[in-house]
């Protein structure tokens, strides 16, 4: 699937909006500064205000990375007021074309661009080439994508697999889950693992111990945290680290994921010193009776600032390596 040149690439979260340009196949990416989704109204505003004005060349075809569900014409964004409307912003910008993945899509070829120097290792033994790799990352959202080796080409799969049910295992944790805000009577994965998430289980210890401080944001939760101050939030954020650890060794049993699991997305980096505690390692290798299957498999932290992009980026410049039929949605002029 081969793009044409220069090619606006972009990874649309549910928080913000990261583009680059790359001119050719041989060129480096132009990258343009991260903006908030709020500060702008449509997407097409977005690209005008922080992208053109810029003086880069002017794109010829555009692939987008976005947190929803590519189902339609239309695109509302899961977690953000933007639609990405591919008939208009090849209207309004005079494209060939705009190519749609989903975000985890997106991570997905994260996990196969990025070298050593923005992966941190989490234990485990060496990936074996060509076996299948999982990518799990808590954001706005929980993401999750599989990615396996198909005649030589790499097929990567997204999924609403951050959707799936989550279940309390110690006693303390079946003491806070009546207090956790929950859809339709249902605690998903998402409802932990997430911004809102970690707010979540924040907000649940306040409860269940009788205290009134249960209105902070995440940000703040996971300061508090590294400070070490706040007893509920160095409970929260050690549960979340809990519960990211068991969904991760979930994820890598649904595919044997001996290529290695990676961590994706800003919490996971901002959570590094939790994630490198024995502890972590620990809750994702206990699934008897396979223990001895999950210490076997490599577990990584993505630290590049902009991961996404560097796969799409990958992907443009070497569409031979990839098979993203049914992971993209293509739109021509």
């Amino acid at each position: 699937m081969k793009s044409r040149f220069p090619v606006l690439v972009g990874d649309i979260g549910g928080t913000n909006a990261r583009f680059a340009v790359v001119g050719d196949a041989g060129a480096p990416a132009q990258a343009i500064p991260p903006v908030r989704i709020d500060q702008f109204e449509t997407i097409e505003d977005a690209i005008d205000g922080a992208v053109l004005r810029t003086g880069m060349a002017r794109p010829r075809s555009m692939m987008l990375a976005i947190a929803t569900p590519l189902v339609g014409e239309r695109f509302r964004l899961t977690n953000a007021p933007w639609v990405i409307d591919p008939a208009q912003l090849i209207e309004r910008f005079s494209l060939g074309e705009v190519t749609l993945m989903n975000d985890f899509a997106a991570q997905g070829l994260a996990a196969l661009a990025l070298g050593e120097g923005d992966l941190v290792s989490v234990g485990g033994g060496a990936a074996i080439e060509g076996h299948p790799k999982v990518v799990v990352g808590p954001g706005t959202g929980l993401g999750i994508a599989q990615i396996f080796n198909v005649g030589g080409k790499w097929a990567v799969i997204p999924g609403e697999g951050g959707h799936v049910d989550l279940g309390p295992r110690t006693e303390r944790e079946m003491a806070i889950w009546p207090f956790l805000k929950k859809e339709e009577g249902r605690m998903s994965a998402e409802n932990a693992l997430s911004g809102r998430g970690l707010e979540n289980l924040y907000q649940a210890i306040c409860r269940l111990e009788g205290s009134g401080m249960t209105a902070r944001g995440a940000s703040d939760i996971s300061r508090l945290w590294l400070e070490g101050g706040d007893a509920p939030a160095r409970e929260a954020v050690e549960l979340f680290l809990s519960l990211l650890a068991r969904v991760a060794g979930d994820m890598a049993l649904l595919s044997l994921a001996h290529g290695g699991v990676y961590l994706a997305g800003g919490i996971a980096a901002k959570m590094l010193p939790g994630i490198l505690k024995p502890g972590f390692r620990a809750e994702f290798d206990n699934k008897a009776p396979h223990t001895a299957i999950m210490k076997a498999i490599p577990l990584h932290v993505m630290t590049h600032p902009t991961a996404a992009l560097e796969g799409q980026v990958a992907c443009v410049r070497q569409p031979e390596r990839f098979s993203l039929e049914g992971a993209t949605l293509r739109f021509c002029a």
